[in-house]
């Protein structure tokens, strides 16, 4: 290794690191975490499910949250209900072609949620369209709706209940402190639902 790419390397870890430190420091959002994963347990515990959906990386978190749960995260136990709405290409491809891009998510939304159930939108720059739509179409339902977004992404603020803006504006690091948060909700749910 060069010491250039040294350099590199240690920089990056540094700013993921810096973040997740004012991420650690800001007692506001430490509590919004907890106040999302009581929504998981009480939603989860009494028979509803987990919804999760966002673009690019964030359908990829999405999806690897959803598995979390589905499967385990460390703990042997049932599975807990959870969807990706990410993975289904047939009704993407099929809602964006006849019903436009913004919808692929709420129209699944209308079909698959319930009132009490836990809809996670997740977007960086908390301007996505689809995700601002899906959201207020679950809020408008009744269901719980949690946003994970970035130091700017106030505009998800009106259709979330709970908004988790993590304080950076680079999308790698926002992303990095996300699938962080979906860590910590899936271990404290698990642990909440199965350990006693």
């Amino acid at each position: 290794m060069d010491n250039g790419s040294g350099e590199l390397i240690v920089k990056l870890i540094q700013e993921s690191i810096k973040v997740k430190q004012l991420l650690l420091e800001d007692k506001e959002l430490l509590s919004q975490i907890a106040d999302v994963t009581r929504e998981f347990v009480s939603a989860l515990g009494s028979g509803h499910k987990v919804l999760l959906f966002g673009n690019g990386g964030s359908a990829a978190d999405s999806q690897h949250i959803a598995a979390e749960f589905v499967g385990r995260f460390q703990m042997e136990r049932t599975p807990l209900p959870a969807l990706a709405l990410t993975v289904n290409t047939s009704a993407l491809t099929g809602i964006g072609n006849d019903y436009a891009y913004e919808n692929v998510f709420s129209r699944q939304i209308e079909a698959l949620g319930s009132a009490g159930d836990v809809a996670v939108g997740i977007s960086t720059s908390g301007k996505s369209p689809n995700v601002l739509k899906a959201l207020a179409v679950a809020k408008a339902k009744g269901l719980v709706t949690v946003a994970l977004t970035g130091k700017f992404g106030s505009m998800l603020k009106e259709v979330s209940r709970y908004c988790l803006c993590v304080p950076s504006n680079q999308t790698p690091r926002i992303q990095e402190c996300h699938i962080l948060i979906g860590h910590i909700v899936s271990q404290m749910t698990e642990t909440e639902l199965f350990a006693k």
